[in-house]
């Protein structure tokens, strides 16, 4: 049985008719740059975040860089983050002309750990960035407590946690800025490269509107160095109809992934994600990944994996600050003893709201048997 990471092709037959007439429509309208289905979805979206603003972009790597900009982070200035994330995190921060500045993260949330974020803030230090990571959310109280004490700005990576809840309010909207990607793997994907910045300010909002559009208001008028970076108005089309399904699709991956922990109790070397279902938990985990930690045989047991025909991936193999592209920041083997360790455990089974329960049931024993045979 072939069992892919994500399935986009069976999520497009469920809602077919939906997409080809959102599609249809935006074709037969002909209004392909910042059409009205793009305003309209940047409403629903601020309006299901819980934000006042939400402004749609080119991509999640863009929404970084937008509200980084627009938060007044330029030359000279630090930015703390995890090293344990995609690059397109601390891309960002360059990408305006900031310093990355890594902090380890927790052992059993893979998030960036708030008790030693205050031993890397220095006088150059204007914001942090946390990612929640997989679809969890990060320890936004202790971020939070943090950032007020030393004035510092938050914009949350929300690229995997479409949808998260910390403490039964929606990721994003606890910072200054909340930057969402509708990479097509997504929770909320779109057929393409899209993003979105929320934000509960009216001045940053005004800025990263005119950022995304050549740092203009009217056209041919131009007060700032801006970008192109317009969410498609084809895309917002698709994504309003997905998000019409969205509540759904994550409850339907969290059930998978209680299902895949309760087969997968027991194993000494195995660890399931951080445990979530507790109903007096304070995070919503979305599960846009479901990520088990293996404390030996990782690379073992995903190659049995895939000679099975089950697809999985280890999201990331090496952390930030070992990447040749951040040699200049001086770090080295040794300096986020956690992000090393688990680079090495970490392992990503397939998860998408349509997967079974007999695939899973598949999967699992595939696990049992490479703990057996090797």
């Amino acid at each position: 049985m072939s069992i892919p990471l994500t399935d986009l092709k069976l999520q497009y037959r469920s809602i077919k008719e939906e997409i080809d007439s959102a599609i249809k429509n935006v074709v037969a309208e002909g209004d392909y740059i910042l059409g009205k289905e793009v305003s309209i979805f940047e409403e629903e979206l601020a309006k299901y975040i819980g934000a006042k603003f939400a402004i749609g972009v080119a991509s999640g790597t863009d929404a970084l860089v937008l509200a980084l900009s627009a938060c007044d982070i330029k030359r000279g200035n630090e930015v703390i983050t995890t090293p344990f994330t995609f690059i397109a995190t601390a891309e960002a921060i360059c990408r305006v002309g900031a310093k990355p500045v890594f902090c380890d993260i927790e052992e059993d949330t893979y998030n960036i750990d708030p008790k030693k974020i205050e031993l890397k803030i220095t006088k150059n230090t204007k914001a942090i960035i946390p990612v929640h990571l997989y679809g969890l959310p990060c320890n936004m109280d202790d971020i939070l407590t943090i950032a007020k004490s030393y004035k510092l700005k938050i914009i949350e990576d929300c690229a995997q946690a479409f949808g998260a809840e910390y403490r039964h309010k929606k990721v994003g909207v606890w910072g200054d800025c909340g930057c969402f990607s509708f990479f097509p793997a997504k929770t909320l994907g779109a057929f393409g490269d899209g993003g979105m910045v929320v934000t509960n300010c009216e001045e940053i909002a005004q800025k990263i509107k005119m950022l995304r559009n050549h740092g203009s208001t009217n056209k041919y008028y131009y007060s700032l160095h801006g970008f192109n970076s317009r969410l498609d108005t084809l895309q917002a089309a698709i994504l309003r109809v997905k998000l019409r399904h969205i509540d759904n699709w994550i409850e339907r991956r969290r059930e998978n992934a209680l299902y895949y922990n309760n087969l997968l109790t027991g194993k000494s070397i195995l660890t399931p994600p951080y445990d979530l279902f507790n109903s007096n938990t304070l995070y919503k985990h979305t599960f846009n990944y479901y990520t088990i930690r293996l404390d030996s045989k990782r690379d073992f047991i995903q190659q049995y994996l895939k000679d099975k025909g089950i697809y999985s991936a280890v999201y990331y193999p090496l952390s930030l600050h070992l990447q040749d592209v951040y040699k200049d920041l001086g770090y080295r083997w040794g300096d986020f003893p956690v992000a090393e360790e688990m680079q090495n455990k970490v392992l990503s089974l397939p998860m998408f709201p349509e997967l079974t329960h007999a695939q899973i049931e598949n999967i699992v024993e595939v696990i049992k048997e490479a703990l057996r045979d090797d």
